[in-house]
């Protein structure tokens, strides 16, 4: 559960949650200033999207090419002449 938080959410969601902040801040900064206040009818969707996909997509890349995965040959699990279920390996 937490790989699938780390891996597929936070990235897609990061870059959302850093433009609310930016924009509460902006928000912000403009009401202090007795400026107009942006509103939330500017949200940039496709590009928020499109920027937690790469970050997603770089984020899977970067850890199957740091990742320490085994290249060796599967053996799916299956029973002995006992009747005793041996579990898969790979060697």
């Amino acid at each position: 559960m937490l790989r699938i938080l780390i891996e597929y959410i936070l990235p897609i969601l990061l870059p959302t949650g850093l433009w609310v902040l930016w924009l509460s801040w902006r928000q912000r900064r403009a009401r202090d200033a007795g400026h107009p206040v942006p509103g939330w009818d500017t949200v940039p969707w496709s590009w928020l999207l499109v920027a937690g996909g790469a970050l997603a997509m770089l984020l899977l890349i970067g850890g199957v090419l740091v990742g320490s995965y085994s290249t060796g040959t599967y053996h799916p699990a299956q029973v002995d002449a006992k009747g005793q279920l041996v579990p898969g390996r790979v060697d």
